[in-house]
């Protein structure tokens, strides 16, 4: 019956979200009354979302006063930089629509709307891609420092693959003056990472190139190449030439580094990446999730050596191999 219920805590977070409760919040405790008069919401309304939010402890209450919790004020406060609160906006208005085809997807194994296709993924990846920002950024950060970037005194450059909001790239930027960017995605979807890259002061240090990943000339002489969450909407047959391509950019000592949500080898765990392989078949024509062995076979097919894991913060750890 937990389960049964699962799809209810999604919806009320994203209902608070829109409201501005975790905002107004912010500020300080607030009665039912108050928040009423600041988010516009009916009391009623606002009494059952406030009072279930104290029952999954994102809120706590005090006599009539209701305040945040520290996972609440660190993760659905709007402006906070690990703020996760549009990306409850993505699943319950972008995904769970699709989710409730399943069945239908189930039988015909096709998706309910292919986002891994320009004509279809480039706007839905150009609406959610600045929500899933604080997701990667303390991957990427450490993505850096295991790197070296900030001691490295010469050149870097760092080719950032489906890039969405440009997180991996920025966050490897921020280390050292020295990085340069190449930032790869779609057209729709390149405006919005230079936005996010103009706000972050970096734009002239970043050169970006519009299209698809296969079709694309990145170019050569790259020491770093990032592919942030990628693979699993790709599918097998294109990983492996998106991988091949890659190997071809990088120079002779470069790194690849891949963030996945990786599953086991006899894909019985964790369960987060076993529910998301079905998110892909809801959503993709071939897409899936991984294992680090799967993964490390592909990488050296392509030429790479060393493949390895690197914890990092996230739900997964990233996988790094070289270029000899």
């Amino acid at each position: 019956m937990q389960m049964g219920w699962g799809y209810t805590v999604p919806l009320i977070i994203a209902a608070a979200v829109k409201h501005g409760v975790f905002d107004a919040l912010d500020e300080s405790p607030r009665t039912v009354g108050q928040l009423a008069r600041e988010t516009g919401t009916s009391e009623r309304g606002l009494t059952a979302l406030l009072n279930a939010l104290v029952g999954v402890e994102l809120l706590t209450r005090k006599g009539t006063r209701y305040s945040l919790v520290p996972e609440s004020e660190d993760f659905l406060v709007s402006g906070k930089p690990g703020s996760l609160g549009g990306m409850f906006h993505h699943l319950t208005c972008d995904l769970m629509p699709k989710w409730l085809q399943l069945d239908e997807v189930v039988r015909t194994g096709k998706p309910a709307m292919a986002v891994n296709s320009e004509s279809d993924g480039s706007k839905f990846f150009a609406g959610f891609v600045k929500s899933i920002f604080p997701m990667s950024y303390p991957a990427a950060r450490a993505l850096g420092h295991h790197l070296g970037i900030a001691k490295s005194g010469a050149p870097v450059n760092v080719l950032d693959l489906a890039a969405g909001s440009g997180v991996w790239g920025i966050a490897l930027a921020q280390q050292s003056p020295h990085v340069r960017l190449t930032a790869v995605d779609w057209p729709d979807v390149l405006k919005v990472t230079g936005e996010v890259i103009q706000r972050h002061g970096l734009a002239e240090r970043t050169t970006l190139l519009p299209g698809d990943l296969l079709k694309v000339n990145y170019g050569n002489g790259h020491n770093i190449a990032t592919l942030g969450h990628i693979l699993h909407s790709e599918g097998r047959v294109r990983s492996q030439r998106l991988l091949k391509k890659t190997f071809k950019a990088l120079s002779p000592g470069g790194t690849i580094a891949i963030g996945e949500f990786l599953v086991d080898p006899d894909r019985k765990g964790p369960p987060s990446s076993l529910l998301f392989a079905v998110n892909m078949l809801v959503n993709t024509h071939a897409g899936d999730t991984y294992s680090f062995k799967e993964i490390s076979g592909w990488l050296r097919d392509a030429g790479f050596r060393k493949p390895r894991l690197v914890e990092v913060p996230g739900p997964s750890p990233l996988v790094l191999a070289t270029k000899p």
